[in-house]
């Protein structure tokens, strides 16, 4: 089953409410969420779908240059290709994108190995847990994101997290010129839900001398883990924050390919990783990174880019085949407004059902795509 045809559509998926972390606000009400769909047509007729997910704040991909390395480099070097070859399709982009310090473009990436995996489970009539074999969970229980601007605001968002059947919360914190902010929001938040798992989230914007200043603090606040506190770069300042052994620190941006992950490792920088499939290049490396974490005995987060329907629902699969013990910070269905699946993953409270549809289990409906595309990039 070879690959025939890969169309790229770039859209923007409204939010419903403002969302910022330590760089700045990466979606509004007026700011939609970009996103760039995949369908990737096999010669036997088959569609897979696929999801990349830039955000500007967040990494260096963009919504266009996700746009132009898929449709002038990856989709005309895989056309012809096996799609049941994962890995060769793999080996294929690696030749067209060079790496700089890891993986090149691995947002870009992403999206066509989530469409590969979709159009293999379609072929063979399976989800995608019984292609890997492995099913260790049926569902995955969520956590509510609060990420504000103002303290006022935390307690009217905790409360709608919580009427909403939401139990573990995630904060954005990383505030480097004001700390105390930081420290006041998780205190808040574990005051609010004194029984929920705490995640802080600083998006590298500390330095290492203020986190240093910090775990302890949150450590005595209650906070579980504090992800990617410092930039990427910085390892031998996550060596010395972990040697403090005050709380787990585990890194995201700073994290795209299996030797990453080794190399921080044998360096003693981290505790674990939050994973995310869009983040690392898709699936199929994902899955790797995620057996070398549980093989050390390493914590395993679970977390997203507030995906849509596609890349959300690759996700949960992902997830819950390889039995993700922890609430996973997948805010999608919490700051998004739109939607183009007329059947995609359930969620009921915090849980999140694993589809059981063949592939990913989400029905596209392409109708919508007009409605939500971005004209200035041939949406």
């Amino acid at each position: 089953m070879r690959i025939d045809r890969i169309d790229v559509y770039p859209v923007s998926f409204p939010f419903l409410r403002e969302f910022r972390i330590s760089r700045g606000t990466v979606g509004s009400a007026r700011v939609g969420r970009p996103s760039l769909i995949v369908k990737l047509t096999t010669d036997s007729g088959i569609v897979g779908w696929g999801e990349s997910v830039p955000v500007r704040q967040w990494s260096y991909e963009t919504v266009e240059s996700v746009y132009t390395t898929q449709k002038t480099y990856l989709a005309p070097a895989l056309i012809g290709a096996d799609v049941m070859d994962v890995d060769g399709l793999h080996t294929r982009m690696d030749r067209e994108i060079a790496p700089g310090y890891t993986l090149g473009q691995p947002i870009a990436r992403a999206g066509i190995d989530i469409a590969a995996h979709d159009a293999i489970g379609k072929a063979l009539g399976v989800p995608l847990h019984a292609y890997w074999g492995i099913r260790r969970k049926d569902s995955l229980v969520l956590s509510w994101t609060v990420a504000v601007s103002s303290l006022d605001e935390v307690a009217e968002l905790v409360d709608e997290g919580k009427s909403k059947g939401y139990r573990n919360f995630n904060v954005k914190v990383g505030h480097e010129s004001d700390p105390s902010f930081d420290v006041t929001l998780c205190r808040t938040v574990r005051r609010l839900a004194p029984d929920g798992f705490l995640w802080a989230d600083a998006n590298g914007g500390y330095s290492v001398e203020t986190a240093k200043r910090l775990v302890r603090t949150f450590a005595d606040i209650g906070v579980d883990v504090l992800e990617q506190p410092l930039p990427p770069n910085a390892l031998s300042g996550y060596v010395e924050l972990q040697r403090l052994a005050a709380l787990p620190i585990t890194v995201d941006e700073g994290l795209i390919t299996p030797r990453d992950l080794i190399e921080m490792i044998r360096l003693g920088a981290i505790s674990g990783v939050a994973m995310k499939p869009a983040r690392v290049g898709g699936l199929r490396p994902q899955r790797r990174l995620i057996e070398i974490v549980q093989d050390a005995g390493m914590l395993f987060l679970g977390s997203g880019l507030t995906d849509p329907d596609i890349s959300f629902a690759a996700s949960v699969a992902v997830y819950a085949a390889h039995g993700l013990q922890y609430p996973a910070a997948l805010n999608g269905p919490q700051f998004l407004s739109a939607s183009i699946a007329s059947h995609g993953v359930r969620i009921d409270g915090d849980v999140a059902h694993v589809p059981d549809g063949p592939g990913l289990g989400v029905d596209v409906d392409e109708e919508r795509i007009p409605e939500l595309a971005m004209p200035a990039l041939g949406g």
